[in-house]
């Protein structure tokens, strides 16, 4: 849905309760909306595992088509990463990032440092998941906030032209949010402990 679309569909919603609802507006709802594109970790693994697919079939067409995996420990680190990406590129296309068990053993858990993912606790890596997606939705939001403050002053401006060159940005705005490969294995903790690992990894 555009962004004008989103702004319409608002307004449908508020003008039946103009009388109470006088405050608040339709496209500052767009704003947040687009702001907030992913509501909860199943949106973000949908639209990741088809990111994934596609790249897997890419690869197997033509070798030359492979993704790069870029290692990170904290949210933070993995923000500024595909910030970097995006503007040094244009495009987050082919990167994911990437947990490495040892790095994770080492830099992520509540233990202390260890030296193997298998002697970590488990919660370590799904916990690192969510911290990282929530980091990259926050790129995504400071974005496009930079945008709506854009449109705005092409409004306030006069300058239409510019004004829907914003507003083109705006409705395909790529987001941060990248595919992330993680280390798993079943370790000292067997099977069931892998199955338990995965299940929370989906989670986050």
């Amino acid at each position: 849905m555009s962004y004008q679309q989103t702004i319409s569909e608002a307004e449908s919603a508020i003008s039946p309760n103009a009388a109470t609802w006088d405050g608040i507006s339709a496209e500052n709802i767009a704003r947040m909306r687009f702001q907030n594109r992913f509501q909860s970790g199943l949106n973000i693994a949908r639209y990741t595992a088809k990111i994934m697919r596609a790249d897997m079939a890419a690869y197997d067409a033509d070798p030359a088509n492979y993704t790069q995996s870029l290692g990170c420990w904290h949210g933070f680190i993995g923000q500024q990463k595909m910030i970097s990406i995006k503007k040094h590129f244009g495009t987050t296309k082919g990167r994911y990032l990437y947990l490495s068990g040892w790095m994770v053993a080492a830099l992520r858990s509540e233990f202390g440092p260890l030296p193997d993912q298998s002697m970590h606790e488990k919660t370590s890596v799904p916990a690192l998941i969510g911290e990282l997606y929530a980091f990259l939705r926050q790129a995504d939001a400071c974005e496009l906030g930079m945008l709506f403050r854009d449109l705005d002053k092409a409004r306030e401006a006069g300058d239409a032209v510019e004004a829907k060159c914003i507003e083109n940005a705006i409705d395909n705005h790529e987001t941060h949010i990248v595919p992330i490969i993680a280390d798993i294995d079943a370790g000292f903790g067997n099977a069931e402990a892998t199955y338990l690992l995965s299940k929370k990894m989906i989670e986050a």
